[in-house]
């Protein structure tokens, strides 16, 4: 079985195209029915953000299944395959696993040490375990993954005071309108990205905040967690008039068409300056609403200015976050190499525990009936007791055995010893009949 991860990031795309490659949490099912429909695709997840969208699998074939992969998310963009090939990363078996691990640990995101990608990491994991999509090696890589992520923020300071996508906006909103003292803003949107922005505005002061959603039970309850500030709530059906008096808007709603565009805006913006910041992914705003004049408009590839000059000294801890990350690859590569030892020791154990079971049935039929059915449990237990203490050292040796060509002659000098390439066709011939 091979590992491979299909994908691509801001690192490798614009927002114009992540935003086409898009799978949003309620189209995951359909998508990975869609995936494992390949004959080569054994196990899949899928992890999509703001930043990113990739496809994890494991194959049989890995150029089969990384060519399916590709035509699926052609199929799924609208983007024929010239287009998007040179938007794709592609990473196999122990770089596919090391790229998940800093993915969750924050090291591959735009802004670097990010903590929100841990949740959404372990949403892949569930999302994909819901519909089915991720089998022993999968679900062990992403858990391995999730840990490795609290293992960075727990045992390094990359974690702290790290700056996120929402942060980094209010950050930029700032750079641009100076002060947010009695400057009026609008939160489109009231997920998690909004109550960070919220939390980030009034740390910076701002003092006058509308905070709309599609219902307004959610704005009400994201309002009541910043009690000691007076912020406004309503639903996105009253957006233009709220926008239309603003002097800045964010938008971080899940819609996956804009909903901010010239048509809308055009016949409310009489002259105020308005400064408008698209954190969502696919974007709210659509890039035509640039055409008026009194409009200035950000999307997430314009926070890369911000996060840049955070970066730097962030470098070092990323430098102790990477060494962590390499034991928890190796701790994964052995776990995953040992699988290969499973139809060895499968066979061994089977093998040994026929014995077991042929030779008690033996000693209880000469012990003849009046032998009670307590003193034949705890014989049997007894029996049971040996074989694994026997098998034991022999089956953890050959799973901590690093050395591949090692490995390989243990287990051909245990099938030689107990006969078993003989006793599985035996096995496997029983079973048929």
């Amino acid at each position: 079985m091979n590992i491979a991860v299909i994908g691509l990031s801001h690192q490798t795309a614009p927002v114009e195209i992540r935003e086409k490659l898009s799978i949003p949490s309620a189209q995951v099912a359909d998508a990975i029915a869609d995936l494992s429909h390949s004959p080569c695709i054994e196990e899949v997840s899928i992890l999509s953000t703001c930043n990113r969208l990739e496809i994890h699998i494991v194959t049989t074939e890995t150029e089969s299944g990384v060519r399916d992969v590709i035509r699926f998310l052609s199929d799924h963009s609208g983007l024929n395959l010239s287009s998007l090939r040179p938007h794709l990363f592609v990473l196999l078996q122990q770089d596919a696993v090391m790229h998940l691990m800093r993915v969750a640990a924050g090291l591959d995101s735009l802004v670097l040490g990010e903590g929100q990608i841990l949740s959404q990491v372990k949403h892949a994991l569930s999302l994909s375990q819901q519909h089915k999509g991720v089998g022993r090696i999968l679900n062990r890589l992403l858990k391995d993954a999730i840990k490795a992520g609290k293992r960075v923020r727990t045992e390094t300071n990359l974690g702290t005071g790290a700056v996120s996508i929402s942060s980094a906006a209010a950050e930029l909103a700032l750079m641009k309108v100076e002060c947010f003292e009695d400057c009026h803003i609008a939160i489109l949107g009231a997920g998690k990205m909004a109550r960070l922005l919220v939390q980030h505005l009034i740390s910076k002061r701002a003092n006058k905040i509308t905070l709309l959603n599609r219902t307004i039970e959610r704005a009400n309850d994201l309002a009541a967690q910043f009690g000691d500030v007076d912020i406004q709530t309503g639903t996105l059906d009253g957006m233009l008039e709220i926008v239309g008096s603003a002097h800045v808007v964010f938008t971080c709603t899940s819609s996956v068409e804009p909903i901010l565009h010239r048509q809308n805006l055009e016949p409310i913006c009489t002259g105020q300056k308005l400064m408008v910041f698209d954190i969502a992914v696919p974007r709210n705003v659509h890039s035509n609403i640039s055409e008026l004049a009194s409009v200035f408009a950000f999307n997430v590839d314009d926070l890369k200015a911000v996060v840049a000059q955070n970066q730097e000294s962030r470098r070092q801890m990323a430098m102790e976050a990477e060494a962590l990350l390499d034991e928890e690859v190796e701790e994964f590569m052995d776990w995953l190499r040992s699988l290969d030892t499973v139809p060895t020791i499968s066979s061994l154990r089977s093998k040994v525990e026929t014995i077991r079971a042929q030779e008690l049935e033996k000693a209880m039929s000469r012990l003849g009936s009046e032998f009670s059915e307590k003193h034949r449990g705890v014989v049997e237990a007894l029996t049971r007791g040996i074989v694994n203490k026997i098998l034991h050292d022999p089956m953890t040796q050959l799973r901590a055995q690093r050395d591949m060509d090692a490995r390989d002659q243990a287990m051909a000098t245990l099938q030689v010893l107990f006969n078993l390439e003989t006793a599985a066709r035996q096995e496997e011939v029983s079973s048929i009949n």
